[in-house]
């Protein structure tokens, strides 16, 4: 039986008055690829460059995470668009990180869209159709990092897109699959030991784990681990050393069998 294979993500770069960047050099070091914040809602022209650099220095892919232009929110508040602009906000971003990853003879390898983008998408299919359509376009090549089971994955597999579906390390999730909500008081899991055990459970069972109890079945390529506090650079360490102890091999996106021609 061959090794099942499963990916690190964690998004990065987003330096800003919300968030500090200070764990990003050491959490690169542990995961395998880096979602990295294109100026809109975090970040800047130096926190990409410096991103990218160390990113190749340990084999990490790079990928662009882009949001709505609304640093002040950091990319969490809900904002209703044309798909015009939508599509402008993403190919914007988009060439903003490949311009600078080629600066390094590097190349934008995927993508995984931000915040309140990200979650709109997920619950609401039209959009979810949109922002497929605008990637796939733009370039055929890219992998496409959606949340497992949302309408994000339904609309890129209607296009046959390369699709890497991920699980959260550090957030619970109600019955029918979306995360808890950050305004509810189990919504995130942060002792590492926990973590651990959620994610293994998930990406052994191919199955995302409901705070319940119940499992809903779904396809898992990538663990995402937020890397916001100092937490999560442990979650990240012990995740990563549970993983490969139970024989699971850890690859970038872009070096997966299933994305590899």
């Amino acid at each position: 039986m061959n090794t099942m294979e499963i990916n690190i993500n964690c998004d990065l770069g987003e330096k800003s008055k919300h968030h500090s960047n200070i764990n990003d050099p050491k959490l690169l070091e542990i995961v395998n690829s880096a979602n990295i914040a294109c100026g809109y809602h975090a970040g800047d022209h130096e926190t990409m460059d410096s991103t990218i650099l160390i990113s190749k220095k340990y084999g990490v892919s790079i990928g662009a995470h882009p949001s709505f232009n609304d640093p002040e929110n950091f990319g969490r508040k809900r904002i209703n668009l044309s798909g015009k602009e939508i599509e402008k906000l993403i190919i914007d971003q988009y060439e903003i990180l490949q311009r600078i990853a080629e600066k390094h003879n590097e190349n934008v390898t995927h993508m995984k869209p931000h915040g309140a983008l990200n979650n709109m998408a997920c619950e609401d299919i039209d959009l979810a159709t949109t922002l497929a359509n605008i990637i796939y376009r733009m370039n055929k090549e890219l992998i496409y990092l959606v949340p497992t089971g949302s309408k994000m994955e339904l609309a890129a597999k209607k296009l046959n897109m390369k699709i890497a579906c991920e699980i959260f390390a550090d957030r619970n999730y109600e019955d029918d699959g979306n995360l808890v909500s950050r305004s509810k008081p189990h919504a995130l899991i942060t002792d590492p030991n926990i973590a651990k055990k959620h994610v293994f459970s998930m990406v052994k069972n191919q199955a995302l784990n409901c705070y319940s109890g119940k499992q809903i079945p779904c396809e898992i390529d990538s663990v995402c681990i937020h890397g916001d506090n100092e937490s999560s650079l442990n979650t990240a360490k012990v995740i990563k050393e549970d993983l490969l102890k139970n024989n699971l091999n850890l690859k970038a996106l872009d070096q997966m069998n299933k994305f590899v021609k």
